[in-house]
């Protein structure tokens, strides 16, 4: 895993948080761990950057219209993970 583009607290931060509870918080998983920008992740979902940073970290969860963009996302880059 490479820590480039996120910080050790994010990065601890995202591995404590619950997957099976936030969506947003499995999807800050597969971005860190393919480098994806969270300016990337935010232009994707037309959110902000700091809304992005709360998924990750589990400390909101996405609204239910962007919970299944990320989940048809995920589908698509982990096509054999539980979603």
């Amino acid at each position: 895993m490479s820590l480039r583009g996120y910080s050790f607290h994010l990065v601890k931060a995202n591995q404590e948080a619950d997957t099976k509870k936030n969506i947003g918080v499995l999807l800050g998983r597969v971005c860190i761990d393919t480098d994806v920008p969270v300016s990337k992740v935010a232009k994707y979902f037309k959110v902000s950057r700091m809304t992005v940073y709360s998924w990750f970290v589990g400390k909101s969860v996405p609204h239910k219209n962007k919970a299944e963009k990320i989940k048809k996302l995920l589908d698509k880059l982990l096509p054999h993970a539980e979603v």
